[in-house]
């Protein structure tokens, strides 16, 4: 019977009694259900699926303590997880609700349910005396009642005591008096006069009933004794005494006091007081009571926290034959004070947080809570300034950590945030908590390297595979992140991939040749290393790394002149046997592919049939006589030319000239200059050649300036120098051309270089060379070493250079134009001044063509040939003026 009577019970607080009030989820159970028992479906009332159980870490946190309820992972439901004793929990109060705090992770949330402890009958009552003597005077009057125990039921409600019955007497009654706060206690009215000497001693039966379904009932046995006389009872001041107590008072403070007055006279007058005999140990253990004054003081510690109040029953009893008595109530309220500092209990542990994680992202929950009461138990949080969280409220004390604003994980990897938690109590109380916030790393730096270029420099014909250089960049992430690649980032070196030139290694950033680098093929280069590290999405940042190739001496001196022994061949000139002393037999030309120190050539005469006879010039290779030709000289003369470089070790190169001395042979114009004015009649086809000459170098000249002036104006408007075209002007404004240009001025050779640039100017170089130590300047305009076709360089020279037979009949003017075209002019190798007029031909036409090919190197070159032109003219009219 009882098992049923439990599982009805059990299914009809379940199906009926589960509310939510005010957005909470309330459930209601009874007491002592079996472990295991469900309360409801959590899942389902949460709107929660049963993956998020698992997925979101669901638990159950209770405020009370203990752990009376789980959840079944596998049905989403609430079940009981320990016996549940509502006296137990919630003693004698009318309501009995269990908090819980449902937490959700990933997001952190969290819902507040309530548990409804419903009461069964499941307490008897219970009266705390089992038996009970009372004395009663014979004289005692009808109606008089006496006041007796009333019983306790740890139950409540409807379960709690209803009533009481007596067992049937002849003398007394049950009769129920209303005290305080609606309770009533039994009270023992006497009906009939008593009688000693018929009957001395009342056995009654006292029961309590209470209210449950079954009724539970408890009894007192009741002994009343019938004295004699002594007829009146104390009477008290009051029937209840009301004190308030602050809960910090030390021992010995004074109370109350209680009065009580016995009209009797003698010892049937005089009153002692005391507590209850039902009066609990912990009453006791805190207050007594002067048994001859009434003064009540405090004999133990008050605690709020554990009492708010106590109701204290209070006897006076006569010292009357028979003792007479009579009861009072003394209520002592307790006065909270502010004794409790507040406390912080994290609800959830705190999360780590991604750097790059929103503003307002839930770090971890907590509860503020205070032990006292009213404006004492009012918790304020606060946080430390600066720190980038915030304290967010929810319900009945309880906050959520959240983000403010960004953080940096570069800055500030973890947080120790503290809070500190104060009352609102006079004085008011603190505490402070630390949460460590440990803040994840996302990739949000890039790499950075050292430096945004390295500049390495080169020796050409390297060991391939040796390193060239290592780069190193750091980034300011973690882990992962942290962790960097090195690549070289795809472009062309002469058209070529940089991939087959160099490669890096992806760990250290070590940069390797994978070949010998030739300076006459490759002077500078770049290369892009990129840098990326390892996070999603990865992030990465380049650096420029300028390879300069340094030149060695590799490359002996190449004859491009005379073109016989540039070929290989042996080289046959001519000279008069008439030749003075000076007399300019050849010149010969050489060139080194190699740059600097490395490219300076200069001349010796290793051997020759006649040592006296010829000199060569040690800067110019000019191969002149050092004395007049005699008749006992060799028809046939041999030289060798040695030809070095100024390198490191020296590079040398030979080259042979055979000299055949012929009589009636005569020098060539090219002489004139070393030789004296003598007066001399010349023929008028001569004067008016130079004549024509003049005039149409000064028409050209003036045709070529006003040229000038007007590309001038013209270009001014879109152009920062009127001497290059718009186009040209962008090319030289770009900043990615990097040129250099490097003068040396050591040595007896001065050279410009113009170097740098993009990868096709690379390749290219352009050169002035101008010989302090020649005794007539040299200008010569060649294409790169590296690219240079000697063959094509000794036909040009060969067309334009003369040699023992030449005349000036032979020589025309398109013949002088190709080695302009082909931007190679050797001045001093011409014949004057016929060739100057040719040559002034060749600028005007080269000029009006307005090629677009190094448009300012030839503006600024084409003026100097005219200026070179006008002198030369002026020298053959100073001939002219003189007789020739």
């Amino acid at each position: 019977i009882n098992n049923w009577r439990w599982l009805a019970l059990w299914w009809h607080h379940f199906f009926l009694l589960w509310i939510t009030i005010d957005g909470q989820t309330r459930y209601s159970i009874p007491e002592e259900l079996k472990q295991g028992s469900v309360v409801g479906n959590l899942a389902k009332d949460l709107g929660l699926g049963l993956s998020d159980i698992y997925d979101r870490k669901l638990r159950v946190a209770s405020e009370a303590g203990e752990q009376y309820f789980s959840v079944d992972a596998g049905k989403g439901e609430l079940v009981v997880n320990d016996r549940i004793d509502r006296e137990a929990l919630c003693g004698q109060s009318i309501s009995c609700v269990l908090p819980l705090q449902i937490v959700l992770e990933n997001p952190l949330h969290l819902h507040r349910i309530e548990v409804e402890i419903k009461d069964i009958n499941d307490n008897s009552p219970r009266f705390q005396t089992k038996e009970t003597s009372l004395k009663i005077a014979e004289s005692a009057a009808v109606g008089t009642r006496f006041v007796l125990e009333s019983a306790e039921d740890s139950d409540v409600g409807s379960n709690s005591v209803k009533s009481y019955t007596l067992t049937k007497n002849d003398c007394f009654t049950l009769k129920m008096k209303e005290v305080e706060d609606g309770k009533t206690v039994p009270e023992l009215v006497l009906e009939k006069p008593l009688d000693r000497e018929r009957r001395a001693v009342h056995q009654l039966l006292l029961t309590a009933l209470d209210g449950g379904n079954p009724v539970m009932s408890g009894t007192s046995q009741i002994t009343i004794t019938v004295l004699d006389i002594n007829d009146n009872f104390p009477v008290f001041d009051k029937n209840v005494y009301k004190v308030s107590l602050q809960e910090n008072g030390s021992k010995g403070t004074f109370v109350t006091k209680i009065s009580a007055t016995d009209a009797d006279e003698g010892p049937n007058g005089e009153v002692e007081y005391s507590f209850s005999s039902r009066t609990p140990d912990s009453i006791l253990s805190v207050f007594e009571i002067n048994s001859l004054t009434g003064e009540v003081h405090l004999k133990g510690d008050l605690d709020y926290e554990t009492a708010t109040s106590y109701k204290i029953e209070i006897t006076a009893k006569d010292k009357g034959v028979p003792e007479m008595e009579s009861h009072c109530r003394l209520q002592i309220d307790v006065v909270d004070i502010n004794d409790n500092t507040p406390e912080i209990v994290l609800t959830s542990e705190p999360q780590p947080v991604r750097e790059d994680a929103p503003s307002g992202t839930v770090v971890a929950l907590l509860n503020a809570r205070d032990a006292d009461s009213g404006n004492n138990s009012k918790v304020l949080l606060k946080l430390p300034k600066g720190s980038p969280f915030l304290l967010k409220p929810s319900f009945s004390n309880n906050y959520a950590l959240v983000t403010t604003g960004p953080l940096d994980r570069e800055r500030f990897s973890e947080y120790n945030i503290e809070i500190t938690a104060t009352d609102s109590g006079s004085p008011p109380l603190s505490s402070k908590k630390t949460i460590p916030v440990s803040i994840t790393d996302v990739n949000d730096n890039p790499p950075v390297f050292t430096q945004p270029s390295y500049n390495v420099y080169l020796k050409e014909n390297g060991v391939p595979g040796s390193i060239l250089y290592s780069v190193s960049a750091s980034d300011l992430d973690f882990g992962e992140n942290a962790k960097i690649s090195y690549s070289i980032l795809d472009s062309k070196v002469q058209d070529v991939s940089v991939s087959s030139y160099v490669y890096i290694n992806s760990d250290n950033g070590s940069i390797y040749s994978m070949h010998s680098f030739d300076y006459e093929k490759v002077k500078v280069f770049q290369i892009q290393v990129q840098a990326k590290d390892q996070g999603s999405p990865s992030l990465s940042s380049n650096a420029t790394v300028h390879v300069f190739i340094l030149d060695q001496n590799d490359n002996a001196p190449a004859v491009i002149y005379p073109s016989s022994a540039a070929l290989g061949s042996l080289s046959h000139q001519r000279m008069p046997r008439s030749a003075k002393a000076g007399h300019l037999v050849t010149k010969v030309t050489a060139v080194d592919a190699d740059s600097g120190h490395n490219a300076w050539i200069s001349y010796r005469l290793a051997e020759a049939t006649d040592a006296s006879l010829f000199t060569v010039n040690l800067y110019t290779g000019e191969v002149r006589t050092k004395r007049a030709v005699s008749e006992q000289d060799d028809s046939s003369q041999r030289l060798l030319i040695e030809i070095k470089d100024d390198g490191e070790p020296v590079q040398s190169s030979t080259v042979t000239v055979s000299i055949l001395l012929e009589d009636g042979l005569h020098e060539p114009i090219l002489d004139l200059r070393q030789k004296s004015s003598e007066p001399s009649r010349k023929n008028g086809r001569i004067t008016l050649y130079l004549i024509v000459s003049l005039a149409s170098v000064s028409v050209l000249s003036l045709l070529t300036f006003l040229i000038l002036a007007v590309k001038c104006i013209r270009n001014s408007r879109s152009s920062g120098s009127c001497c290059m075209r718009r186009s040209d002007c962008d090319d030289y404004k770009n900043p990615n051309r990097n040129l250099q240009i490097q003068l040396n001025t050591d040595g007896p050779i001065k050279y410009v270089e113009v170097l740098g640039g993009d990868m096709l100017s690379q390749s290219q170089s352009f050169r002035s060379c101008m010989s302090p130590m020649s005794e007539y300047s040299d200008f010569t305009l060649i294409k790169p070493s590296s690219t240079t076709d000697f063959k094509e360089v000794i036909s040009v020279l060969d067309a334009s250079l003369p040699d023992s037979t030449w005349t000036f009949e032979s020589q025309q003017v398109n013949g002088y134009c190709e080695p302009m075209k082909r931007g190679t002019v050797q001045r001093d190798l011409l014949p004057p001044p016929c060739s100057l007029s040719a040559l002034s031909v060749c600028i005007a036409r080269s000029w009006v063509r307005g090629s677009d090919a190094l448009v300012g190197v030839k503006i600024y070159f084409n003026l100097w040939f005219w200026y070179e032109a006008i002198l030369d003219l002026c020298f053959g009219l100073m001939l002219f003026d003189n007789g020739w």
